[in-house]
């Protein structure tokens, strides 16, 4: 029996009912048409699991019943990765922040460089951090992560860099001439990772995080688009130094 697992942003506790968000709702109720006393597991972002069942089922609102705490794996990477990642356009921005998810980065914060071609003001910008942390949220629901990667405000890079403090542990940006190499680094168990946007890191980006104390890392010969490249570079740290 498939057993759906539901992000519901809201303290969970053994026999509170809870009302489901909207899109999961309407998901198990028009999709799956499951019916109450259907088994759900339920988590809230802070690391737990608990066992539920639908309660109830309308036509705008469907409740859960929390039950019991679930021992689940600890999926969480011991490598502590931040991803700042040059906001790329529409469905790009998405799928980079779906995936990375999957492949256990820990924060993630969107950045505004000097390509950057996507304009945010307050109001857009508020739309969009809402709209992303839905896309995390699904994406835990799938890969099996009790929590959530922190998502950040966008920034702009050079004021994001000047604010990095030790908690970045090792700095890196990609860059197609740079010199680290993923199997020779030693990330500890902290790394930050700068991903440009569509167009790739300016030359005044590069120096802004050369002066921060990020080195430059390259992903063999070929040049990848900012939708693959992020990726490519969680998925080979993770690999050599963390849980792949």
């Amino acid at each position: 029996m498939r057993i759906p697992r539901i992000y519901v942003p809201q303290p969970l506790h053994p026999g509170r009912e809870v009302d489901l968000p909207v899109q999961a709702g309407e998901h198990i109720a028009r999709v799956l048409r499951l019916d109450r006393g259907h088994p759900l597991r339920l988590f809230n972002g802070d690391g737990c699991e608990f066992s539920g069942e639908i309660a109830s089922l309308a036509k705008r609102a469907v409740s859960a019943r929390v039950l019991e705490p679930v021992a689940s794996a600890d999926r969480e990477s011991p490598l502590r990765i931040t991803l700042g990642q040059g906001v790329a356009r529409g469905e790009k921005m998405d799928w980079i922040l779906q995936k990375a998810t999957e492949l256990g980065v820990a924060r993630i914060v969107p950045l505004v460089t000097d390509r950057t071609e996507v304009k945010l003001d307050a109001e857009r910008a508020e739309r969009r951090v809402a709209h992303w942390e839905a896309v995390l949220a699904s994406a835990c629901e799938q890969c099996g992560r009790n929590r959530l990667p922190e998502l950040a405000e966008p920034m702009k890079l050079g004021d994001w860099a000047a604010s990095l403090g030790e908690e970045a542990g090792l700095r890196l940006a990609l860059d197609p001439r740079g010199d680290a190499d993923a199997r020779t680094l030693d990330p500890g168990t902290r790394a930050t990772l700068v991903v440009g946007p569509e167009g790739g890191l300016s030359e005044h980006d590069l120096a802004t995080l050369a002066q921060a104390g990020f080195r430059g890392l390259r992903l063999g010969p070929r040049i990848l688009r900012t939708e693959t490249a992020g990726l490519a570079a969680l998925a080979a740290l993770q690999a050599i130094h963390g849980d792949l």
